[in-house]
């Protein structure tokens, strides 16, 4: 198709990262290798990897779990995000505006993502400590922005810690979305509009699996 962009994760990480070192970005934050690069899991991690093996730059994770409408687990209500034990959430709006959740039922995808999300952290992180946030400038990177439910809950998390900048970068994303991030730059490679869905812009956009994420962690410098 002809608005297919990436080949892989991988080659997206590739095309992302050669934007972020561009020498003459414009208003940029500036990166390098004391930055740290956060990949959203699983397929945000190896476009992730990418980008910090360009800055020179240690990789890590933050967990995050899409939060899908009781019935419609395709359909976004909002997102959870941790670093560490702290867990910070929102709410699509435009979402919950259309569609009334019940409070139990909704307290109850909670549960369940909840236990998804620190099943990830332990199999991604074991007993390593928690990344050092506070004063450094971190990147935020996933395989690619929709609704930014994910990313937006992935931001709160990541603030509360104290960092000096953060920058939300990913290969696609939906003008909207990107827009409305509220991070110190946003770097979106490739901005259709009519959007569709992430995977329309990925020769491969096949599942990312638990051992490709941590095999990402273990090549990528500390």
């Amino acid at each position: 198709m002809a608005d297919r962009r990436f080949a892989d994760r991988r080659d997206a990480g590739r095309q992302l990262a050669a934007l972020l070192t561009e020498p003459d970005r414009a208003a940029a934050v500036p990166l390098g290798p004391g930055a740290l690069v956060l990949g959203l899991p699983r397929g945000g991690v190896l476009v992730a990897a990418e980008v910090a093996a360009a800055l020179g730059a240690e990789l890590d994770v933050v967990a995050v779990r899409k939060l899908g409408l009781p019935g419609r687990p395709e359909l976004a209500m909002g997102a959870l995000a941790a670093v560490g034990d702290a867990v910070e959430s929102v709410r699509s709006e435009a979402v919950l505006a259309h569609h009334a959740v019940d409070d139990d039922a909704a307290a109850e995808v909670r549960r369940a993502e909840l236990a998804e999300l620190r099943r990830r952290q332990e199999a991604y992180r074991g007993d390593r400590p928690p990344p050092r946030l506070a004063g450094r400038t971190v990147v935020l990177v996933d395989d690619g922005l929709a609704t930014g439910s994910t990313v937006r809950a992935a931001l709160a998390a990541v603030r509360r810690a104290g960092p000096a900048a953060v920058v939300v970068a990913v290969p696609v994303g939906s003008p909207d979305a990107c827009a409305a991030l509220d991070a110190d730059e946003v770097v979106c490679a490739l901005t259709p509009s009519p959007f569709g869905a992430v995977g329309r812009y990925y020769d491969d956009f096949g599942q990312t699996t638990d051992d490709e994420v941590r095999a990402a962690l273990a090549r990528a410098p500390a």
